[in-house]
């Protein structure tokens, strides 16, 4: 048995404006969450919620983690990137090239996004969110693709990719070299175990395959802090 990815988790410091741009951006329907947050409800096949979530830290540097957003001409990239700027996004330069095809933004909290132009093969049938591009080693993708039992989908020159079984957005690393890890990633995955599971279970299994519990100084029985082989942070919830 393997974990559900249940949520990806947005360190923000104003939670509410931050759902709301991911709200138009998306399309998703915004709810009250039960630790003080807000939650988005997706209205596709994405497969997990977002949640936005309090945090006096400010962000600094570049993020690990971003969402590859498809488009299926020309026109629909102009107006997703002229959507997400009238919600408080920028566009930013992070060194891509003009011959790449995609545009670049930044969220009103300074989170990367990529708008992928039309005609990408690899994103083809992933839906809207295309993918979680993250910065990563090969080790991690083997990681993931373990403890949530989704395949690998590529897996060449130590950059992976998985995709769950059952569709949706994937998630991949580019591998080395992999940026310095500087601090408490602004983004991370909550998991919880599978249905009539058992949270300490299924921390003793990813530790097994790699994980590490961790300490980052917040307390509650709900929740096991964990890190993965490069050192990012997520959480094991008890069951849904």
């Amino acid at each position: 048995m393997t974990s559900q990815l249940v949520a990806l988790c947005f360190d923000a410091n104003d939670p509410f404006r931050l759902a709301r741009f991911w709200a138009g951006v998306l399309g998703w329907e915004m709810a009250d969450d039960p630790h003080d947050g807000i939650a988005l409800l997706p209205s596709d096949d994405t497969g997990f919620r977002i949640r936005c979530l309090p945090t006096q830290e400010k962000k600094t540097g570049q993020n690990q983690m971003h969402f590859d957003l498809t488009s299926t001409s020309l026109e629909d990239q102009q107006r997703t990137v002229a959507r997400s700027l009238g919600l408080g996004a920028r566009h930013i330069d992070i060194g891509q090239r003009p011959e790449e095809g995609h545009v670049v933004l930044a969220d009103p909290e300074g989170n990367e996004l990529c708008v992928i132009g039309p005609g990408n093969r690899f994103l083809a049938d992933c839906g809207f969110v295309g993918a979680l591009a993250c910065d990563g080693s090969q080790e991690v993708g083997y990681f993931w693709s373990e403890a949530l039992g989704w395949p690998l989908v590529w897996d060449q020159d130590q950059e992976t990719a998985i995709r769950s079984p059952h569709g949706g957005p994937k998630i991949t690393w580019g591998g080395p070299p992999v940026a310095p890890k500087t601090g408490k990633n602004r983004l991370h995955f909550d998991l919880a175990p599978p249905v009539h599971g058992d949270q300490q279970a299924e921390v003793d299994r990813l530790v097994s395959l790699g994980a590490t519990r961790i300490d980052i100084g917040r307390r509650g029985a709900s929740r096991v802090v964990m890190a993965d082989p490069d050192g990012n942070e997520f959480c094991v919830l008890t069951h849904r």
